[in-house]
């Protein structure tokens, strides 16, 4: 199993100015990459390769660095093209998909840049790292991270490394491959529903309330909005050093709670079942005062953060459709829209169950995801003689 592991880099003056100019010197290349690739059609690598390595030699990057920027010019294309054919860009003709069929793709100047072991080498005992920039090889950078996440650094780390600059912060994202963990069979599965009120219920009878986290939200929304009516150099200041404080809340609440639930599975010995809610933006109609909620709710974070802590611990993990959930009766399976009373009340209309709404949905999934799981599992019949 694969998980990402961001680890700070800790330069010192000069060493942070070499970095930057080296992030801005490969991304300024890559645009210029990029603009060759569009005019020829977005070629193969190899093909690109043979128009652009000499250039970027001459522009003072080194040969691993060269082939770098050629390979991430040419996934950017192969990840757009993979957009424009899942339909996630609209449809032939929109705006959106016109935009971006139209123009070279273009790199931010900080983008991420790739590091393989010829680039980068990593002295773990004294936390430092020597890596390559255009004003030469810089070595002893320190970085730090946490005890846990430098044990599997120096146990499993596999693969390239991506040196990004945010908030004037350097990290380094690299790729730790865990061994996986076997998964256990399951006795019984605790039903997750997720929502915006709150952000999730299990059968269990965990509840993670979301108040705290939409008031957070709004807060947020309301201070951009006076600081962007306000237009002053100060407030843009503002705007930028807090732009990611909603997101990184968001995440540790997000964290905190998939924690507890894949806790409680392992502790008693049993699978999670989860809402599939694939494209459910584009399912869901509200009024434009709700949309900003519905559009602000992480729950596709939160299920990434259950599957692999789940895998990690070896719990199993099954997605349920979410159809009838809200109105079927978890008591009787009785099946009707009135049953959702109000928001927070189910009232079954045919057997008079009456409980939270949400408790009576993760029942209906903790059933679903053991459907699931039945029909899924592997055959145990003996083969035939």
């Amino acid at each position: 199993m694969k998980i990402v592991v961001q680890l700070k880099l800790m330069p010192e003056a000069d060493q942070a100015a070499a970095l930057s100019a080296t992030l801005h010197t490969v991304n300024d290349a890559a645009n210029w990459v990029s603009k060759v690739a569009f005019e020829h059609g977005v070629p193969r690598e190899y093909e690109l390769r043979k128009h652009t390595y000499a250039e970027l030699k001459a522009r003072g990057l080194g040969a691993q660095a060269a082939q770098h920027v050629i390979k991430k010019t040419r996934d950017a294309y192969t990840t757009l093209k993979a957009n424009i054919r899942a339909g996630n860009l609209g449809k032939p003709g929109s705006k959106r998909r016109v935009k971006a069929e139209s123009k070279p793709i273009a790199f931010r100047p900080d983008a991420a840049q790739p590091y393989d072991d010829r680039c980068l080498s990593w002295q773990y005992d004294q936390q430092t790292v020597s890596i390559w920039t255009t004003a030469g090889r810089l070595k002893n950078v320190r970085f730090v991270c946490s005890a846990d996440a430098l044990k599997m650094l120096r146990e499993q780390r596999k693969g390239e490394s991506d040196l990004i600059r945010r908030d004037g912060m350097f990290f380094l994202i690299t790729t730790i491959d865990l061994p996986d963990v076997p998964i256990s069979e399951p006795d019984g599965f605790l039903g997750v529903d997720l929502g915006i009120v709150d952000i999730a219920t299990t059968s269990s009878g965990y509840r993670a309330a979301g108040r705290g986290l939409n008031r957070h939200r709004k807060r947020q929304l309301d201070l951009r909005r006076k600081l962007q009516a306000k237009g002053t150099q100060s407030a843009k200041r503002l705007l930028k050093k807090r732009g990611r404080k909603e997101q990184r809340h968001a995440a540790n609440v997000n964290h905190i709670i998939s924690k507890t639930i894949v806790t409680t599975a392992e502790r008693t010995g049993r699978g999670i079942a989860l809402e599939d809610l694939t494209g459910i933006r584009e399912r869901v109609r509200l009024r434009k005062d709700q949309r900003t909620k519905l559009h602000s709710w992480s729950f596709h974070q939160l299920g990434q953060f259950l599957d692999y802590k789940a895998r990690r611990a070896g719990v199993p993990l099954v997605y349920v459709d979410p159809a009838y959930t809200s109105q079927q009766c978890s008591e009787c399976g009785h099946i009707d829209r009135k049953n959702r009373a109000t928001q927070a009340t189910f009232a079954c209309r045919a057997c008079g169950f009456l409980a939270n709404a949400d408790d009576n949905a993760s029942h209906n999934i903790a059933r679903k995801g053991e459907t699931v799981w039945i029909a899924g599992r592997e055959s145990r019949v003996p083969a035939t003689p």
